[in-house]
């Protein structure tokens, strides 16, 4: 009995999941917001899931929702596009990655009473931006390419950026020395060797999609090499996030490659990329692990202790206000002032930052619940607040304000119309 009404469960989700996203094509109300509301209900609420009900499947489940939905927006992707936006994404990703833990690492020392490198660990865990959220956020707000593709690229750089310096200052806490210069080494190789083996791999793929396509029932086949990419990435200890973001890229890019003779030189015959039916399968699995990514993310928020989750909402609030001075500082005046308006209100937090929450717990360190508290208290929040900002940016006054701020910047310009419905 249990189980039957578990799967209806499942069916309502994800009749659920496609009213939402009809509601946010309609109202610009977050699908994303509501997704998470459903899960805050089962979960924290009413108390009918717990995160633990779903044991390592969990996590799983969320590293594989990021690494497809990295891999279908890398595919969708346009190379000139991608070129263009390479500076504009390295200096969003640095500045707003330096003033979050500056910011957050201050208010927790004086706040929250953690010890320094503790307080610059937990800024460090929360200085990423989440693709799961940004890349159904940018496709729904119908913001341009370039702008789309400069926080796309920004959020597989933070999460890498959250990942290596947390991890970092852990073992450096616990030696007792913190060396940057390894530091920025492991960040350097971790970002270029997993770019260069992604590419490498779209690169053979294409020269096996033709024999692959022979085989019967195998438009799965591509998903399931890019978990095999990831997986192989990762064990050599660089980021999988970007091997399976560079692999889309160079896979949906693979005729320019052919056209610039890089291809040509190294695989004979004619490139092959993904066809309209697995880009529209991809497409349809994204849909539906992302609608149960959020579920579960509400349905692992901790609110049991209220002085905790309130200075999550601090925290995401500064966020989001160092946001503004970031993006004004960092974009380039060829961005359109609504898609810069939108980006400078942009801040969620996501899988990087709720997985590097439990480390501290599990290494025993001093503080280590508070700071999985407070983590996934502004996952939460920062979630929020940048689906609510992004609809009063999108479609109230509010706009006037932030359009004033971005006046200089460039004019306003469609976006490149959507693959699937080109090849239509």
């Amino acid at each position: 009995m249990q189980m039957a009404a578990g799967i209806a469960v499942v069916g309502i989700l994800v009749f659920l999941a496609h009213l939402f996203a009809g509601i946010f094509s309609r109202t610009r109300v977050p699908d994303v917001l509501l997704l998470m509301f459903i899960g805050v209900l089962l979960g924290p609420v009413a108390g009918l899931v717990a995160p633990q009900s779903f044991g390592a499947v969990g996590p799983f489940f969320s590293t594989i929702t990021l690494v497809i939905i990295l891999f279908e927006a890398g595919v969708n992707l346009d190379l000139d596009v991608l070129v263009a936006s390479f500076r504009d994404s390295l200096t969003l990703t640095a500045t707003s990655f330096v003033l979050a833990v500056a910011a957050v690492s201050s208010a927790a020392f004086f706040l929250l009473h953690l010890q320094l490198p503790l307080s610059i660990m937990l800024g460090a865990i929360v200085g990423s931006t989440s693709p799961a959220v940004i890349v159904p956020l940018t496709r729904k707000l119908d913001m341009g390419d370039h702008a789309r593709s400069v926080l796309l690229m920004e959020s597989a750089l933070s999460d890498v950026l959250s990942i290596v310096v947390a991890l970092a200052i852990l073992e450096g806490y616990q030696l007792g020395n913190i060396r940057v210069g390894v530091l920025v080494g492991q960040i350097i190789s971790t970002l270029l060797l997993a770019a260069v083996l992604g590419v490498l791999a779209a690169f053979v793929w294409s020269a096996l999609l033709r024999r692959v396509r022979s085989l019967e029932n195998s438009i799965f086949t591509t998903p399931a090499f890019v978990f095999v990419l990831f997986g192989g990435v990762e064990l050599l200890g660089y980021s999988g996030y970007i091997a399976a973001l560079a692999f889309g890229a160079t896979l949906g890019n693979i005729e320019a490659f052919h056209r610039i003779g890089l291809l040509r030189r190294i695989l004979p015959g004619e490139p092959i990329t993904l066809n309209r039916i697995e880009r529209e399968f991809v497409a349809e699995i994204v849909f539906l692990l992302a609608a149960f990514f959020f579920i579960y993310i509400g349905i692992s928020m901790r609110l049991s202790n209220l002085p905790l989750v309130f200075l999550g909402l601090l925290f995401s609030a500064i966020l989001m206000l160092l946001r503004l001075p970031a993006a004004r500082f960092s974009l380039g005046a060829s961005i359109a002032p609504r898609d810069a308006s939108l980006i400078a209100v942009m801040t969620p937090k996501g899988l990087a930052a709720a997985v590097l929450a439990s480390v501290p717990l599990q290494h025993n360190l001093p503080g280590g619940d508070t700071i999985q508290r407070v983590t996934y208290s502004i996952v939460m929040f920062s979630i929020v607040l940048t689906s609510l900002m992004t609809f009063l940016v999108d479609r109230t006054a509010l706009r006037n304000v932030y359009l004033r701020v971005f006046s200089g910047f460039g004019a306003e310009s469609p976006p490149r119309p959507d693959p699937l419905t080109a090849r239509a």
